[in-house]
């Protein structure tokens, strides 16, 4: 089982993990948002795309047995 750890100490140790994160700049940040909206919108158009091509092919075979 874990030691308790004193609240105090436990906030000093996440203060301590804390300064060691590398952060990313504001031109990092920024550049990343957009390419996951550009890679969104890719996905996005590539399964609409795919989805109509397959009820496409549905509606086909489905009006093929008239």
């Amino acid at each position: 089982m874990a030691s308790k750890t004193n609240p105090f100490t436990f906030i000093q140790q996440v203060r301590s993990e804390v300064a060691k994160v590398t952060w990313p700049t504001r031109r990092e940040t920024l550049i990343s948002t957009v390419m996951v909206f550009i890679m969104v919108a890719f996905a996005a158009a590539f399964l609409f795309v795919a989805d109509q091509l397959i009820a496409w092919v549905i509606g086909y075979i489905m009006s093929a047995g008239r």
